[in-house]
């Protein structure tokens, strides 16, 4: 059975620059996606109900690329990596090419946008 996590409004789930172990189903709520430029944060996306949240750092083992807040209200699953790892294991090679391959493309795609 997975945890479910709860945030209230303006609580931090991800920071940038973190080191990952997990990733989020979004299961009620909104949050917004930031980066920081210069001093200041900003606000380059959302994430509804229904979404992944914190996926590319959690596939890649690089650092979070930008923090996520809690816009409202929110309830989400936490998938641990061992989780996941047992069940990408029973996938074939090709699965695993495939996400790899789309997610080395968003990270480089996420590098090349200026907040």
């Amino acid at each position: 059975m997975s945890d479910t996590l709860k945030l209230k409004k303006d609580d931090y789930l991800i920071r940038e620059g973190e080191q990952s172990t997990q990733m989020f189903y979004l299961q009620s709520g909104t949050v917004g996606v930031f980066k920081i430029k210069g001093n200041i944060e900003q606000q380059i996306g959302s994430i509804y109900s229904g979404e992944i949240v914190g996926e590319m750092s959690f596939l890649d083992k690089e650092p979070r690329s930008a923090s996520v807040k809690a816009l409202s209200e929110c309830t989400l699953t936490v998938i641990p990596s061992d989780k996941f790892e047992k069940t990408m294991a029973a996938m074939p090679a090709w699965y695993k090419a495939l996400v790899n391959t789309l997610l080395d493309r968003l990270r480089k795609a996420n590098t090349r946008i200026r907040v």
